[in-house]
């Protein structure tokens, strides 16, 4: 046999002679092992069994009972439920933006997405204060802050009625840098220390505020529109093929793009709101999905999703324990994992076995 014939087929990855269903099987049992064992790790330890127990005596709608219920029902489910959703939401949005852009180095960041949420969220806390500022006042804010700025670059980034991918990534740059200034003047004017530190922390991202109607409702969005993407994850693979090539198969590149850049608005602010500004899940994940299953959106889409599900939770968890009291905010730990990552795919991408198609 040649060498060619001996090579495996470029975009299938590394576990591309595995069936599927199998290789998501597997993830998803780790995932919900991990998320066991993330929920007893703490200053307060808790063994698997008892968390099981009491996760399960909470589903069934039975009163539960017992100094660790509190700790582990009330205080790190919900945590660990968010970080699950949270790092989807970053891991798939960066998969669509790679698609969008058609770019393996693009993310939700580059298209300002990131530092619009940011400017909405310090905002409130520059203005109405830590203390008045309620539990929904916050997402929303930064939220609404994300979508926007998406409305900004969408507008900005037309060209004879249709989205350039180039003018998309400059436009979306040149925003970003443009609202990371504000951001930089609004902390340097307030002077409350509470808020200074308080966006600090937000804006390198943490979990540790959260609660059950945040994990809900960030959970919800996200859960919806992974579905969505997930749908329609064969016309991504007819996108990265340039406009006149989708244009031959039926296929409207300027159109999808706007829908894209919706639903990346759209899971970006909503995680971005719960969370704080978690960096590299967006960039990392998706490339290392290409490494393992190929770069078929079909198959891309849902290993991304967890894949950057267990990225958080463990990220998450280290947090916590690394300086035990002290927390950690997220982003340090994601970016220590995330640089390494993307030097070692870095050097696949330039061997040729890393790529969009």
């Amino acid at each position: 046999m040649s060498e060619a014939g001996s090579r495996r087929p470029r975009g299938s990855g590394l576990l591309g002679r595995l069936p599927f269903a199998i290789v998501v099987l597997v993830l998803l049992a780790v995932l919900v092992v991990s998320s066991l064992v993330a929920v007893g790790l703490g200053p307060v330890s808790i063994p698997p069994g008892e968390v099981t127990s009491i996760v399960g005596t909470h589903l069934t709608g039975r009163d539960a009972a017992g100094p660790s219920d509190f700790i582990v029902w009330d205080l790190r489910v919900p945590r660990v439920l968010q970080g699950v959703f949270v790092g989807a939401g970053l891991a798939v949005a960066g998969l669509l933006t790679q698609a969008m852009v058609r770019n393996p180095l693009g993310e939700p960041f580059i298209l300002g997405l990131t530092s619009g949420a940011g400017v909405g969220a310090v905002l409130v806390l520059t203005s109405v204060g830590v203390g008045v500022a309620g539990l929904l006042t916050l997402p929303l804010a930064a939220f609404g802050g994300a979508v926007v700025t998406a409305l900004a670059v969408f507008a900005f980034s037309r060209a004879h009625g249709r989205i350039q991918p180039g003018r998309l990534v400059m436009t979306g740059v040149a925003v970003g840098q443009l609202l990371a200034g504000v951001i930089s003047f609004l902390l340097l004017r307030t002077h409350d220390v509470n808020a200074q530190q308080q966006i600090l922390f937000w804006i390198l991202g943490s979990l540790a505020g959260a609660q059950w109607p945040l994990a809900l409702t960030c959970s919800s969005v996200v859960l919806v529109l992974v579905l969505v993407s997930a749908a329609g994850a064969g016309r991504l693979n007819l996108l990265v093929l340039g406009d006149e090539g989708a244009a031959s198969l039926g296929l409207d590149a300027a159109r999808l793009r706007t829908v894209l850049l919706g639903v990346v608005a759209l899971l970006t602010g909503t995680v971005v709101a719960v969370s704080g500004s978690i960096g590299f899940i967006g960039l990392i994940v998706p490339n290392l999905t290409r490494l393992l299953v190929g770069a078929d959106h079909r198959r891309a889409l849902p290993v991304t999703a967890v894949l950057g599900a267990l990225l958080i939770v463990w990220a998450d968890t280290a947090a916590r324990l690394v300086l035990a009291p002290t927390e950690l905010p997220i982003g340090i730990l994601t970016a220590a994992i995330g640089v390494p990552l993307f030097l070692v795919i870095l050097r696949r991408s330039a061997a040729g076995t890393v790529g969009l198609s």
